[in-house]
């Protein structure tokens, strides 16, 4: 029998944050995971998703619901439809774009929890009346051991 206690968070006690063109909402965090992982939707316009990083801390995993996808990952790029599964390990180097012409839903998870700091962290810094300063952004990302690669 397990030590863990179960975590519930309802429909209407989500957290949802708006940082870089995406909406993302945490369904589970660390602290309804006793730390071990998050879990979030995360809704990309059309040509969104990140650059190229890499996580010193993290597993993380995808899975497409809506729209088309294209994952790096090892160095290639791959087209995701709905149903697809990534895994990209922890210090592997990887990004997602959105290559369909509708915002794309993709429901993700990180192992262990602690992406929702980041998220909360960066919302605030996108939602300042003058727009996000990139270089605090960059470090935001340091800070929680995320790394961009050209």
């Amino acid at each position: 029998m397990s030590s863990k206690t179960a975590g519930f968070v309802p429909a209407g006690e989500v957290r949802v944050f708006r940082a870089f063109g995406e909406e993302i909402h945490f369904h589970l965090t660390g602290a309804q995971t006793g730390g071990l992982l998050a879990q979030w939707l995360e809704i990309t316009p059309p040509g969104g998703g990140p650059p190229p990083h890499y996580h010193t801390g993290e597993d993380e995993w995808f899975c497409v619901l809506e729209g088309k996808m294209s994952f790096l990952l090892d160095g290639v790029w791959r087209e995701a439809e709905p149903g697809a599964g990534v895994f990209a390990p922890k210090n592997s180097i990887h990004a997602f774009k959105n290559t369909g012409d509708t915002p794309s839903r993709m429901l993700v998870a990180a192992s262990p929890a602690g992406f929702e700091d980041f998220f909360e962290r960066a919302a605030a810094e996108f939602a300042r009346p003058d727009g996000p300063d990139m270089d605090r952004v960059t470090q935001i990302a340091a800070d929680q051991g995320i790394h961009f690669v050209e």
